[in-house]
């Protein structure tokens, strides 16, 4: 069932885009100054850290459904993104910008090293963090991400896309500080898609840290040749397309990609992954 924000284009799980869950009752949360921004981030459970990364023009609650099972056996944190959620900006958005952010926050949090999950931009800046960071990074599930602009589709005409970007708008001025900054928001984060990332060949072939390349079979934002791309070069990756789901796998079968981030982490030997498969009891619709 969908609600007020909830759209359906189909019977098919990948034609449909559910409802933004909440997040659960944080063990702490606040805020970190960044290079010009104040990123928002939240902590739940204890044991080795995962750092949760969302989606470009998203937030942290779109974890709400992973987050739960997840902080069971490991320390989950998330932010939102710089300029998006309640983090602030001072106008300037970039790859390489998101990457700071996360070594900051992860600074003021004292860990030294974290496995990063990451859904489409999260997905782009977990990459970057294993290239420049690697003594920080235990491990990336990238999910959806792109090498290069080229790497994805025209969503001009995309109904899902669209569909998204109106309920990104009604959410940020939700939860931002400045709820009539999106259409300068909206402006620079289309100028970052249209120049950024540039990943090549050389540069995904330098990544020495775990990898799963993570996408949908039914993914309507990112070519499959550019995963392709990013999987065969990465050294040692592993691939994994999700069945049914697209873009918004996250949302459109929770329990799935939830099991999915455990196999990988169990399959690395990050944290204490013993028995997790087996006690993990997702329960989402």
């Amino acid at each position: 069932m969908t609600g007020m924000l909830g759209v359906s284009f189909g019977e098919p799980k990948w034609q449909t885009l559910p409802d933004t869950p909440a997040l659960p009752a944080a063990t702490q949360n606040g805020f970190v100054p960044v290079s010009g921004a104040e990123i928002w981030y939240s902590v739940y459970g204890t044991g080795e850290p995962i750092i949760m990364l969302h989606g470009g023009l998203a937030n942290s609650d779109y974890w709400g459904r992973q987050v739960p099972e997840l902080a069971k056996f490991y320390q989950v944190i998330v932010l939102d993104s710089r300029g998006h959620g309640r983090s602030t900006w001072d106008n300037l958005v970039g790859y390489d910008l998101m990457v700071s952010d996360v070594v900051g926050v992860m600074e003021q949090l004292n860990i030294p090293r974290s496995a990063i999950v990451g859904w489409s931009d999260g997905a782009i800046t977990g990459l970057k963090l294993a290239m420049l960071h690697p003594e920080r990074v235990s491990g990336v599930f990238a999910f959806g991400a792109n090498s290069n602009p080229s790497g994805t589709f025209d969503l001009t005409n995309s109904a899902m896309f669209n569909a998204y970007e109106a309920r990104a708008r009604v959410e940020y001025e939700r939860l931002s500080r400045t709820p009539g900054g999106y259409a300068a928001f909206y402006d620079q984060m289309l100028k970052m898609w249209t120049s950024q990332p540039n990943m090549t060949d050389r540069d995904l072939q330098g990544i020495r840290v775990p990898v799963w390349v993570v996408d949908g079979d039914h993914e309507e934002v990112i070519k499959r040749t550019d995963t392709l791309f990013i999987a065969d070069n990465i050294p040692n990756s592993g691939l994994l397309i999700q069945p049914e789901v697209s873009h918004f796998s996250l949302l459109q079968d929770p329990d799935q990609f939830t099991l999915d981030i455990l196999r990988f982490l169990q399959a690395k030997g990050i944290g204490k992954t013993s028995g997790a498969l087996a006690d993990a009891s997702p329960i989402y619709a």
